[in-house]
């Protein structure tokens, strides 16, 4: 029997895959290329200004000291590969460039680590992400699988590659940031097609043509076709418009303003950014950026961004490039400070706090600077207002002259 207070019941296709719940009818689900998001304009740039700013600071192997300090150890093997040349074909700055790339597009960077014969590591060859496959085998160690561009396949085991893996839930592959945020890259990219296809008419808003009377047989879709090739269009977008048999032109009253597009699009922009935590001001977003908040934003973007993208390579250099034994003498770190230094006028003032202080030499501040030792340079200041606790000025003065 018919029931007038009977609904329907509607439900909504659970599928994690965008592509079957289209299928099955399921509503619009936002998912994103990685190549064709990481082509956005904010996306790019935040990819580039990581990879090139982690990239141009100095990556050293380091040798501990007796006395708890350390120096760079120019004399391991492994110090020209990263500091001069990655691989017979590529440049360090060239290769580290292509590993950040990768994990922060993909998830995953990949290296092929060559061995000379004496078991040293002789050069990195950087592989594409989306052209390696990992299996997990029964041991509990990783098989890396290449595909080669000829159709072939290369097999290599745990300790011929360097992998390193953004968020991981299953510590074999990393999660892509692109993919994870899915849906604001999908809104963004929604959002710029739609910015294309309107400045392809100059930014008019589509219309109706009205005819008095009904169209028969294909008089409707001519008289579209007709009208989309005189009037449609960029280049088109200026000219005089001429309808006969009684046809009207009408727009619709709503344009980019109106639905606050433009706005739309900035948060949209600010989304992006967030993915990687960059700062707005440093891609190039300036609206609400004043001559202050752009330092304190470029020192949060070594602190909040940088530091911990190096900390994440340099754990697994060190754990991969580094026998362990090796690494009780040595170590591979980024020389983050001198994306810290400041301007002139706050270095100058540091270096003289530290000279005042006592804990720098002359020699120590001009090496910070670029500059050669001098003679004399490495004595240290002792402040003559300053003494051990619990002993007064007179006594100290009366040691000084004994």
């Amino acid at each position: 029997m018919w029931n007038p207070f009977s609904t329907k019941e509607s439900r909504a296709v659970a599928t994690s895959d965008p592509y079957l719940g289209e299928f099955l009818g399921a509503r619009w689900q936002a998912r994103a290329d990685i190549e064709k998001a990481s082509g956005h304009a904010v996306a790019h740039r935040c990819i580039q200004l990581i990879a090139e700013q982690l990239s141009s600071v100095p990556l050293k192997v380091y040798r501990r000291e007796a006395d708890g300090g350390r120096v760079a150890a120019s004399d391991h093997a492994l110090y020209s590969v990263l500091q001069d040349s990655f691989s017979p074909f590529l440049t360090a700055f060239e290769g580290r460039e292509w590993m950040l790339v990768s994990a922060l597009m993909y998830g995953n960077a990949y290296a092929r680590i060559e061995r000379n014969g004496r078991s040293q590591i002789a050069a990195l060859h950087p592989l594409k992400s989306p052209s390696v496959t990992v299996e997990r085998l029964s041991s509990g160690r990783l098989r890396y699988k290449v595909a080669k561009d000829n159709g072939g396949t290369e097999v290599f085991t745990q300790d011929e590659i360097l992998h390193v893996r953004y968020r991981t839930g299953d510590g074999v592959l990393g999660l892509s940031p692109i993919q994870i945020a899915s849906a604001a890259f999908g809104l963004a990219l929604a959002q710029q097609d739609t910015a294309g296809a309107a400045a392809e008419n100059s930014f008019r808003p589509a219309g109706a043509l009205v005819f008095p009377e009904k169209l028969g047989g294909t008089g409707k879709d001519d008289a579209i076709k007709k009208f989309k090739e005189r009037f449609v269009g960029q280049l088109k977008a200026n000219e005089v418009m001429v309808l006969d048999g009684g046809a009207k032109f009408e727009t619709f009253q709503f344009n980019s303003k109106d639905s606050e597009f433009l706005d739309s699009r900035k948060l949209s922009n600010l989304d992006v950014c967030r993915v990687w935590g960059v700062p707005p001001s440093a891609v190039g977003i300036t609206d609400d950026a004043t001559y202050s908040n752009i330092g304190e934003e470029s020192r949060a973007l070594v602190n909040r961004v940088l530091a911990p993208w190096a900390k994440r390579f340099e754990s697994v250099y060190n754990a991969t490039l580094l026998s362990p034994e090796a690494r009780k003498t040595h170590y591979i770190e980024h020389d983050l400070s001198g994306l810290l230094r400041g301007d002139l006028a706050t270095r100058y003032e540091a270096y003289r706090v530290g000279r005042e202080a006592g804990f720098l030499s002359v020699d120590e501040i001009r090496g910070f600077e670029n500059m050669s030792k001098v003679e004399g340079g490495d004595t240290y200041m002792r402040p003559l207002n300053m003494a051990p606790l619990g002993v007064t000025q007179n006594a100290q003065a009366s040691e000084a002259t004994q």
